[in-house]
């Protein structure tokens, strides 16, 4: 909600302005678009009818605040302003802020039609441009956190910071979902699958409140579509090289949840999708985005990202016809935003963008501000500066801080540290220093070490846990420590990067700086409890033998002594990783499920009651057994390994051909989808909870039958599951092997053990009672003759999983293979 100053503070600068165009067109409420008691929709029809070709393009228009003033804002008719990061005024304070966005927006009211500007802030773990604000935890911990009502009260607390600050639009929350840790950006995202980004979405629900309009709300942006966390290498920009169903299955989805809460906007990624930039893709934009997923606020490019459309320096009216008819709506040019213009009135009057699809750019642009109340109330509400910075608001980032700290290790349980006896040595350059604990998007654009924003350090959370019933002694370095304490933290990691800066190509190991620290304080032969801040999992498999114990506490902001709070047991760790924790950066991408082995499974975490870190692996199975073998399939046994570190044996994976291909938590499996005479070998490695693999077992060798073509009607089926303890996800191709294609496939099955399918990617998966559903997406409706489609889904199950007895197709059954 904005507020309304007096009209005597602006009035002289809006008779000013108006000089040039003459009067408003009506006073104020007179014209339809000025009467808040009409709906929305009429408001902007009415609005649009009225504005002339320069008012169009200039609400499509987004310059940084830099290298525009109040005047621009008039002459050019300019919709929104942003902040780069560490870009604000000259005093970095809130009231500053507030001035800023009031004199910015003065010059927008002083246009003819009088269109009040939205101001843009990468608000991305609170408003961490503004000084004195609340620093949360970057999106990787909050993903480890696992807590969706938790993102939904932190946006909830951002949006009320923003607000006080004069701003009314965010660029977050980023819902990508990072598969390579390699990328700078890794951070950002709640995690590698699409399930915790999914469920944080509630994060929106925070930061626009119950209604645009309320208290406190500000626009939120889902960020960046689509696919930028899947880029090969990890390269910031770069190509996400997926096949269509894997890319709707691994990056879609958080989108989709995004869109379905209400996303007001979604910015678009720099990135490519198998070597087309997605700023220029119709399809993505505008067909799957606007059309199938009902999208209906508006697009924002990233920073100058439509000079990468045709990959030449500099940007064309070219390059700006293709991405408004890709269905961008809103152009970030931060600088050469007069450029733009003149690119853009020609392009419309050379009819290289259609009127309509100018209109629908600002039909979907001015129904947001409308919603936002920005027409009523345009001004700073400046009733929420008290909130910035506020003891409450610390209090909630300093609970998500303990709530995201993962125990990766805990040997002799030498967690959690008593607050009273004896001396307590902490070392490491990340210690006491506020601006390593935030990392990039703090203040700056890259972030920076220092005391760069208020807070608690990590140490300074130390020191008040233990008060004066111990001895707490820091030196950055280690240097110092002798036996004579009882223990010592290491609080070690990265030091602060964001985008372009971030992208790891080499080690990905702690630095030499580090590890003399971790040297000097092993050398005495006290307990060493290392503390990693970090933005991503780091090469540590070789250091860690050396360690007693390993938190992640990832990004925690400005609340260090959530960190504390664990450390010495206040709260017992419950944190979950939400990545998969590489054995060395040679793995990279190593994701769940990828057949790889981790140094810790994503989903691993300890807590005060579990065992000590468990880092050996089961015993190797026996050579399996195959048994029922067909020209189709067959079914392996093996007797069960045994865990030899502790945590409980979680199961198996099954190899053939050296391809993973499924992973029971029993010792059977059955095997389809094979081919008649021919020879496979199959082996088999066990797997603890603590994510230990052993090595695998000899392969059996297996030549199926030549069997006869099975009977059955005009299709057949291949279902595989691969079991986790709760649930698992299936896999199943559909081919109709008849001679005239299914217009509209629909695919059933029942399940007798309760089962519950929870989410379907590549297919419309839906269940009702026992019985599952599954239809063409709009994609891909029809089945033609011979074809195949192959489609997945997450389900949840009881102690069993029994595979579905027959298929049906479109009413026909189908032979099971």
């Amino acid at each position: 909600m904005r507020t309304a100053l007096r009209a005597a503070l602006c009035a002289a600068t809006t008779v000013t302005a108006l000089a040039a165009f003459g009067p408003p067109p009506a006073s104020a409420a007179v014209l339809p678009y000025q009467d808040p008691a009409l709906p929305v929709a009429t408001r902007v029809t009415d609005l649009l009818a009225r504005m002339t070709l320069d008012d169009k393009i200039g609400q499509m228009t987004q310059a940084e605040r830099a290298v525009i003033s109040p005047a621009q804002l008039t002459q050019y008719r300019v919709g929104s302003v942003l902040s780069g990061g560490g870009s604000g005024p000259a005093q970095n304070t809130p009231a500053a802020w507030a001035d800023m966005y009031d004199n910015l927006q003065r010059g927008a009211l002083a246009t003819p039609l009088q269109i009040p500007m939205i101001y843009g802030i990468d608000a991305v773990h609170g408003n961490n441009n503004v000084l004195g604000s609340t620093i949360f935890p970057h999106n990787i911990g909050l993903g480890a956190t696992r807590d969706p009502d938790l993102a939904a009260r932190i946006g909830r607390a951002t949006a009320e910071e923003v607000t006080g600050a004069g701003q009314d639009w965010t660029f977050a929350p980023c819902v990508c979902v990072a598969r390579n840790d390699r990328w700078g950006r890794t951070y950002e995202s709640f995690g590698e699958k699409p399930e915790i980004a999914t469920a944080m979405t509630t994060v929106i629900d925070g930061l626009q409140g119950t209604a645009l309009n309320g208290p406190a709300s500000v626009l939120a942006t889902a960020k960046h579509y689509i696919g930028d966390g899947g880029t090969t290498g990890g390269t910031d920009q770069g190509n996400t090289q997926l096949t269509e169903a894997e890319l709707r299955a691994v990056h879609l989805p958080p989108f989709a949840a995004a869109v379905n809460r209400g996303v007001g906007s979604v910015m678009i990624s720099f990135s490519s999708w198998n070597g087309t930039k997605l700023h220029g893709s119709k399809y993505l934009i505008t067909d799957l985005l606007k059309g199938e997923l009902g999208f209906t606020g508006f697009t924002v490019s990233d920073w100058a990202a439509i000079d990468q459309i045709d990959g030449q320096v500099g940007f064309t009216q070219a390059e700006v016809a293709a991405s408004i008819n890709a269905g961008l709506d809103m152009i970030m040019v931060p600088n050469d935003w007069q450029q733009f213009l003149g690119y853009l009135r020609a392009a419309v009057q050379a009819g290289q963008i259609p009127m309509a699809r100018i209109d629908d750019a600002n039909r979907r642009i001015l129904t947001k501000k409308f919603e936002l109340g920005l027409f009523e109330k345009p001004y700073a509400d400046r009733t929420y500066a008290s909130t910035i910075g506020s003891a409450a608001h610390r209090a909630l980032a300093r609970e998500a801080v303990r709530k995201s700290q993962v125990l990766l290790k805990n040997a002799g349980g030498v967690l959690p540290l008593a607050k009273s006896g004896g001396k307590i040595f902490v070392a490491g350059r990340s210690a006491d220093d506020l601006g390593n604990q935030a990392g990039g998007w703090t203040t700056t654009w890259q972030g920076a070490s220092g005391s760069t924003y208020p807070g608690t350090s990590i140490l300074q959370g130390i020191r008040s846990a233990v008060g004066s019933n111990a001895t707490v002694t820091y030196q950055r370095d280690g240097t110092g420590i002798d036996n004579t304490y009882r223990a010592a933290i290491a609080v070690v990691g990265e030091t602060p990067y964001a985008e372009g800066e971030g992208d790891r190509v080499g080690t990905m190991s702690l630095d030499a700086t580090d590890l003399a620290t971790l040297s000097r304080l092993r050398a005495t032969g006290v307990p060493v409890i290392v503390v990693l801040v970090s933005g991503r999992p780091l090469d540590i498999a070789t250091e860690l033998p050396n360690w007693n114990a390993l938190v992640a506490a990832w990004l925690p902001g400005s609340e260090g002594a959530g960190v504390a709070d664990v450390l010495f047991g206040d709260y017992a760790p419950t944190g979950k990783l939400p990545m998969t924790w590489m054995q060395s950066a040679s793995q990279q991408p190593i994701n769940d499920g990828d057949g790889k082995t981790p140094l810790f499974a994503y989903g691993y975490g300890l807590t005060y009651s579990s065992t000590p870190a468990d880092t050996a692996a089961p015993s190797v199975p026996s050579t399996p057994a195959a048994t029922a073998v067909t020209a189709n399939g067959l079914t392996l046994t093996w007797p069960a390994s045994t865990d030899t570190g502790g945590s409980g044996l979680a199961g198996y994976d099954v190899y053939r051909d050296g391809t993973l291909i499924g992973s029971p938590t029993t010792t059977s499996y059955a095997v389809t989808g094979l081919n008649a005479a021919t020879r496979y070998e199959f082996t088999v490695a066990a797997r603890d909870a603590a994510g230990n693999r052993s090595a695998r077992s000899t392969a059996l060798a297996v030549t199926t039958s030549a069997g006869d073509t099975p009977p059955g009607g005009s299709c057949k089926v291949a279902y595989s599951t691969s079991d986790w303890s709760a649930g698992f996800t299936g896999s199943v191709s559909v081919t109709n092997t008849g001679t005239t294609a299914v217009s509209a496939w629909s695919l059933q099955w029942s399940y007798t053990a309760g089962q519950v399918v929870t989410q379907g990617w590549s297919a419309r998966v839906a269940q009702v009672g026992t019985v599952v559903t599954a239809t063409g997406e709009s994609w891909s409706p029809s089945l033609a003759a011979g074809a195949t489609v192959t489609f997945g889904f997450n389900a949840n199950r009881g102690s069993t999983n029994p595979r579905p007895t027959s298929f049906t197709l479109n009413g026909s059954a189908c032979t099971v293979v």
